[in-house]
């Protein structure tokens, strides 16, 4: 009686501090531009689900926190489109860095933002869009969503799963949590730890399929990569690509650059943030002659050793002319960010030390493809060492497209128990 009194009781705050939050995000909108775009986004929501879906049309529904998640889910979308191509696809966000990036996408007849997990938006969404399939990616767990989800019987899947011990579903306050898990009709987890996880809550319904994001980037060598503006700056010339790097990371990355004295080495540095006052400090800061992307057109770009990215949407193909890969966001704590797009074009890549959550870093590391560093002397002696033992970078690039082709796969089955 004790704890299914304390679980109501959590309930209940649960759904008071959704309406909390909504009140505190639109006082914060005032001062934060990202979160504007949330607020004001959330608000159009039902306009444009009213506007789009009519009584009678057939629909499927992929909900995504962010942009890693749309990514990861993107291959079982694709396959999905094609084979329900009279149903409207309604793709939901959570995130607007994944909305505001991907709004245009071809593979959904609308994209929203998810309105907030209250019973009431929950009820609403549902009744207006009415799907024959849900997926959600990952994590993005809503209680009232999916609650709503299963009275109405509706079928659900979740892909890519990823658990940890420490989060409430397992909990002993974390009914709740528990039930919306139970929306599921199937959980396709990464790893054998997380299926272990669900079936200690007794959610038996899963399949360990691995992460859909090896199909993803797997699917990357299949279509044509060439950029000619990269092919004018690297030459004959061996190239590090620093992707989704942050000031944390390019404090490293400019140390070795302005002390390396070798000319035969290109640098392409792809920031996480383009801001223009943080990529001219980052260009100041450099002394070896340094372009932007932005100022291509104008210049030739085969004379200078440093080329700035200062757009986004083409990191994965400039990987594909990368003799070594530094991948961002483990030196600080802002997250490691996607490390198998380089891994997929079999070069050796390297990364801060704090990898822990990223069980493909783990892997990578282990496999000795890939490089873990702490600080400028572990970063110049890494590069230092792949730029100048040709053998190493080979092999150490070979191990990370092995890796790739052998955790690719997951697509095939979600799709084959969807077809059941």
């Amino acid at each position: 009686m004790y704890f299914s009194i304390k679980e109501r009781t959590l309930g209940i705050f649960y759904n008071f501090t959704i309406y909390l939050a909504q009140f505190v995000l639109r006082v914060l909108s005032l001062f934060n531009a990202k979160i504007k775009l949330g607020v004001r986004g959330r608000k159009e929501t039902f306009q444009k689900l009213k506007n789009t879906i009519q009584k009678n049309d057939k629909t499927l529904w992929f909900h995504c926190a962010s942009l890693g998640e749309y990514e990861q889910g993107l291959p079982v979308f694709r396959v999905l489109k094609s084979q329900y191509p009279t149903h409207k696809i309604v793709l939901t966000f959570f995130s607007p860095s994944g909305y505001e990036i991907r709004k245009n996408t071809d593979i959904a007849d609308i994209v929203v933002y998810l309105p907030l997990d209250s019973k009431h938006n929950a009820k609403h969404f549902l009744n207006m869009v009415n799907p024959e399939l849900t997926i959600f990616v990952k994590y993005d767990i809503w209680p009232n969503y999916l609650k709503e989800v299963k009275k109405r019987n509706l079928k659900a899947i979740l892909i890519s799963a990823l658990f940890r011990k420490d989060q409430s579903f397992f909990k002993f306050y974390g009914k709740g949590m528990r039930e919306a898990l139970f929306a599921f009709e199937h959980i396709f987890t990464q790893d054998n730890s997380s299926k272990e996880l669900l079936e200690s809550i007794h959610y038996n319904s899963v399949t360990i399929s691995g992460d859909t994001r090896f199909d993803r980037v797997y699917n990357q060598l299949k279509i044509d990569n060439t950029l000619d503006f990269v092919n004018t700056f690297k030459q004959n010339n061996l190239c590090v690509v620093a992707g989704s790097t942050w000031p944390e990371d390019e404090n490293l990355l400019i140390d070795f650059i302005n002390n390396h004295q070798n000319d035969n080495v290109k640098f392409i540095i792809a920031p996480h943030n383009i801001k223009s006052n943080q990529i001219s400090k980052l260009k100041n800061s450099l002394n070896k002659k340094t372009i932007l992307f932005s100022e291509k057109d104008s210049n030739d770009l085969s004379q200078y050793h440093v080329l700035i990215i200062d757009t986004i949407g083409l990191l994965s193909k400039i990987y594909s002319y990368a003799n070594i890969a530094y991948v961002g966001g483990a030196i600080g704590n802002t997250g490691l960010h996607n490390t198998l797009e380089p891994a997929v074009f079999g070069v050796p890549i390297i990364i801060g030390n704090h990898y822990e959550k990223f069980p493909e870093a783990k892997s990578m590391i282990k496999n000795q493809g890939m490089f873990s560093i702490s600080d400028k002397k572990t970063l110049n002696l890494t590069l230092q060492e792949l730029l100048s033992n040709s053998e190493k970078r080979t092999k150490s690039g070979a191990l990370n497209l092995e890796y790739i082709k052998k955790n690719k796969g997951a697509v095939i089955q979600i799709i084959d128990f969807l077809r059941k």
